[in-house]
């Protein structure tokens, strides 16, 4: 059967997606990226936010839709199936099934039953990104707590893969030819303690550095982890990119400590200031929140000062949602749909001229560019430099050539011009 998927949420829902593909392809079915010609759709959902929540039920319902051609079944998995199954159940009778976090354990065996099989073939690795960069997903679940994230109950408590398991995952990687691997999970910083009862992070990463990847990127770490240590011996892993993806969350130390958040505002300032000494040529990203219950003007003043004085390279922001079944859900006093907007407003408007102003640095220079696509028509090449990672956040690198270059290779750049998240050049 043609299988149609949609993969909403974070990379690590794709690491799902990529899974229940597997199985799929070992059952002997193809798949279609064109849901109109798709005999079974599956959409992998994410429920972390309202507006998350919101997106995957209107692609549930999009997805029904196609029910009236030739599609055959619809099964939803993912974070919303997680939360919401038995409402989800009344409220879309389109949907054939619902697949829970909880079932992942037997996927295999519900999707055969789902989805009659076509023949039985060998397991091959199957990858749901572009052919040469992959996600390496070296835990699951979270034990932070934070006050307003539904992530532990859903994702459950953290479980680090063992480390022989994510060697023979990164072999087959290896041998797809994959030129980038970024590793992933709820907290990359803590892997290892639940298992081998001390931190593994560098210990990971030293074997994959001797692999032959070229790129290696760390995402989703927690600041109150890195030391000056860990700066120091990453330092000396020469595929492992100086990008340093660390959600801070606030400025306030007050709001902080209501939002249960380990690190404070002086670790952060601290942290990324080791880190720019150690890697005078460091990208840091983060993600902030708007509109927590109580926050107040003298808070977000503090945010707005360790925005400005850190210069975050890539910041998102966000505004609270009130999620059940978390600490937050019933705090007061709650911020105004109004004032959330204004800050989050701000706070972006703030980050566009930090962009402007320490992007000019790269003027001149020239970067490493993987190489990802090209605009036959306007003849530029599109792909992304060291400081920009595969979830399509930090934005692209467009360049002209004046020769061919193959997609999934690497160019040398010189960067003539900044426009919004993007860099322009031409390759040398």
């Amino acid at each position: 059967m043609k299988i149609g998927i949609v993969s909403l949420g974070c990379s690590k829902n794709l690491i799902d997606t990529q899974t229940a593909m597997k199985y799929l392809a070992k059952q002997g079915h193809s798949f279609t990226s064109e849901v109109r010609e798709a005999d079974v759709i599956i959409v992998n959902t994410c429920a972390f936010i309202n507006d998350a929540k919101q997106e995957s039920i209107n692609t549930i319902l999009e997805m029904a839709d196609y029910k009236e051609y030739n599609c055959q079944k619809l099964i939803v998995m993912g974070c919303l199936a997680q939360r919401y199954r038995n409402d989800l159940e009344k409220a879309i009778p389109e949907v054939d099934r619902f697949i829970t976090i909880d079932e992942y354990g037997k996927l295999e065996e519900i999707l055969s039953k789902e989805i009659e099989p076509e023949g039985s073939f060998a397991e091959q690795p199957i990858l749901a990104t572009k052919p040469w960069t992959a996600y390496l997903r070296i835990s699951d679940g979270c034990n932070n707590r934070c006050a307003f994230c539904a992530i532990p109950g859903i994702r459950g408590r953290y479980k680090s893969v063992p480390m022989e398991d994510l060697l023979k995952q990164r072999k087959q990687l290896e041998q797809l030819g994959i030129k980038e691997l970024n590793l992933i999970a709820q907290d990359t910083s803590r892997y290892g303690y639940d298992i081998y009862h001390e931190n593994r992070l560098l210990d990971l990463l030293r074997e994959l550095n001797n692999m032959d990847f070229h790129w290696i990127r760390v995402l989703y770490l927690y600041p109150d982890l890195i030391t000056k240590q860990f700066l120091l011996e990453m330092k000396k892993l020469d595929k492992v990119l100086p990008y340093f993806d660390m959600p801070v969350q606030h400025g306030s130390d007050r709001l902080l400590k209501a939002m249960r958040r380990i690190t404070d505002s002086t670790k952060i300032r601290e942290l990324t200031a080791d880190i720019r000494e150690v890697f005078p040529d460091a990208t840091l990203r983060t993600t902030v929140m708007v509109g927590f219950p109580s926050e107040n003007r003298e808070d977000f003043k503090q945010l707005i000062n360790m925005i400005s004085e850190v210069k975050w390279d890539h910041l998102g922001a966000f505004k609270y949602s009130r999620e059940e079944n978390t600490e937050a859900y019933d705090m007061k006093p709650v911020v105004a749909a109004k004032t959330k907007q204004n800050r989050l407003d701000k706070v972006m408007t703030l980050q566009r001229h930090i962009n402007a102003e320490t992007t000019k640095r790269y003027i001149g220079q020239e970067m490493e560019v993987l190489i990802e696509g090209k605009d036959a028509i306007k003849n530029l090449y599109i792909g992304r430099n060291r400081t920009q990672a595969p979830d399509d956040i930090d934005g692209h690198t467009i360049f002209t050539a004046d020769k061919y270059l193959e997609t999934g290779t690497f160019a040398r750049v010189r960067i003539t011009a900044i426009r919004g998240y993007d860099m322009y050049g031409e390759a040398v």
